[in-house]
């Protein structure tokens, strides 16, 4: 059955009560167009909330949808571990793919840091533009997946000025390609962490040093250098097994 990500500043607020017909907005009624869905078809709905909303399409028109709400139900799809990434710029088709399997891992939060490094750099004129692409690939993963709320996808900022916001967690992880301590040697329990992620080129010397004055703790993964890509999903799936619902 097809998951659609309602924002409920489109339909003025949040959504209509149970047995109100409403039209949904211009780009989902597009996407179930698309689908060739038809009136008397189902659909689930979500708002960011921990609901989801069992719908169901009563007219299908050149430029509307109409829909109904059946039913509410609190969903299971979020995990009890707060997970932040911090990751370092990278190129379109990579940022997109850490953006989409971190939702899918049920990561909460995504900060985008320019680091000494990041061998991509974003220009100021284009970054609305690209975060709201970040933000629909966030969406799409999450209808997918099963998610009821949108990870927050945080705007690009220099590595050295998150480190000065002194962002705390229960677990604090600076990834290593080289060095660091081992999964095994991390707590037996935390319902929050915060991972640093560098670019192809790693952390500079100088943006290590300010992670680990600042708390955080070196992690070595493996043996093999992971491209920036990879890191995400691998830290984030050993985190959810460890601290997290998987």
């Amino acid at each position: 059955m097809p998951r659609l990500y309602l924002d409920p500043a489109e339909l003025g607020g949040s959504l209509p009560p149970l047995d109100t017909p409403f039209d949904l907005p211009e780009g989902n009624a597009r996407h179930v167009q698309v689908l060739r869905m038809q009136p008397g078809d189902s659909l689930t709905l979500f708002d960011g909330s921990p609901h989801e909303y069992a719908a169901t399409i009563l007219e299908m028109g050149k430029r509307h949808v109409k829909v109904v709400i059946t039913a509410s139900s609190v969903a299971g799809g979020e995990s009890p571990l707060h997970l932040t990434l911090v990751q370092a710029l990278s190129a379109t088709e990579r940022m997109d793919y850490t953006v989409q399997k971190a939702t899918e891992l049920g990561v909460q939060r995504i900060q985008i840091v320019q680091s000494a490094l990041c061998g991509y750099k974003l220009a100021e004129d284009r970054l609305d533009k690209r975060m709201a692409h970040w933000r629909g690939v966030a969406i799409a993963a999450a209808e997918q997946c099963g998610r009821t709320q949108i990870p927050e996808i945080l705007p690009p900022v220099k590595f050295a000025q998150w480190i000065a916001r002194g962002e705390q967690a229960d677990v604090r992880l600076l990834l290593s390609p080289i060095d660091g301590k081992r999964l095994d040697s991390l707590p037996a329990s935390a319902a929050s962490a915060i991972t640093l992620i560098g670019p192809e080129g790693g952390f500079s010397d100088e943006e290590e040093r300010l992670a680990i004055s600042a708390g955080y703790s070196p992690l070595l993964l493996g043996p093999r250098i992971f491209r920036t890509e990879t890191v995400a999903p691998v830290i984030a799936a050993l985190l959810q097994a460890r601290f997290g619902d998987f």
